[in-house]
């Protein structure tokens, strides 16, 4: 049994600090925070999907994360194009792949929504907890999911952050 390397780096956005990580070939999570602030919940969810996680900063890993990422920031693109993949239960998996896939830019959809699209209209508050545990801040678009009130409902990183990135989205792109 030998380690795996995950390799990381973090970055300033207009919603505080980003970190990246990246399994060599794949991007694995984008969080709000640091590595400091981090470390300890990273720790145990490394030690759920890989075997002998050693986190390793690497900037050069994950640049073409941030390169995409600032363009989002600065309005030049609407979309992501690196390789990502999920590390969560089969029911997370599936609902982080539907905001993915049927939430564009600039658009909200509600939780029940969510549980419609993934076939189980009546779990909506499973579908809230999985919503809640997205390891891919801004990409995966969880900031775009609302309460069916159509009230901004709990964001893992935080209401303001939801706040400004929906209000982001609604500026057309120069």
């Amino acid at each position: 049994m030998g380690e795996t390397k995950l390799y990381y780096d973090e970055m300033v956005s207009p919603v505080g600090s980003l970190l990246i990580i990246s399994d060599g070939q794949r991007i694995v999570r984008i969080d709000y925070g640091s590595m400091a602030d981090l470390e300890t919940q990273l720790e145990k969810w490394g030690d759920r999907y890989f075997d002998h996680p050693v986190f390793v900063q690497d900037a050069k890993k994950v640049n073409h994360v941030k390169e995409q990422l600032q363009a989002y920031f600065q309005r030049k693109s609407q979309e992501f194009s690196f390789n990502f993949a999920f590390h969560g239960t089969p029911f997370q998996q599936k609902v982080w792949q539907a905001l993915y896939d049927t939430i564009p830019y600039g658009v909200t959809k509600t939780y029940k929504d969510i549980a419609v699209t993934i076939g189980n209209p009546k779990a909506v508050r499973a579908v809230g907890g999985a919503v809640n545990k997205n390891p891919f801040s801004i990409v995966v678009p969880c900031h775009r999911v609302i309460g069916t009130n159509g009230k901004m409902v709990g964001y893992n990183g935080g209401l303001d952050k939801k706040e400004y990135l929906l209000q982001h989205e609604q500026v057309l792109l120069v």
